[in-house]
């Protein structure tokens, strides 16, 4: 009679223990005054972070290089594998690296730092665009 209550309650802590244990969960914005963005770089004006499972869905919204608006979401584990030409591999409790292949090669690599106190987030990407252009940049984000 009570194992519904109780499962649901498990699940929910569950649900908030991995919330608590990853430092990126949760919604980023870019704060541009902090951040040294550079040119041919794209801006990513919000981040999310959420549970999918055992995975990590995370949702961007912001503009490329050329100021028209994006919109990308993709779903991966922090296992350094690829999943949708992207990888993410836990380097330690506040610091993350990425990866972002093309057609095999790498474009784009780089890494987020989720400061001490978990109030914002500094992520540190270089590359080459799609005209071959070197791009790198720095963007702060604070944790809404």
């Amino acid at each position: 009679m009570k194992t519904r209550p109780i499962l649901l309650t498990l699940a929910l802590c569950f649900v908030a223990a991995l919330a608590f244990a990853n430092p990126n969960m949760g919604t980023w914005k870019l704060n541009e005054a902090k951040s040294k963005l550079g040119p041919g770089a794209p801006k990513n004006t919000t981040v999310v972070y959420e549970a999918a499972g055992d995975s990590v869905k995370v949702t961007i919204d912001g503009t490329d290089n050329d100021g028209k608006p994006t919109h990308n979401e993709w779903t991966g584990r922090y296992d350094g594998k690829e999943s949708d030409a992207r990888s993410l591999k836990k380097i330690d409790d506040r610091t993350l690296g990425f990866n972002v292949k093309k057609g095999g090669k790498v474009t784009t690599s780089g890494r987020i730092v989720v400061s001490a106190d978990g109030k914002s987030r500094t992520v540190t990407t270089s590359g080459t665009d799609a005209t071959g252009k070197k791009f790198s940049s720095t963007s702060v984000y604070d944790k809404q």
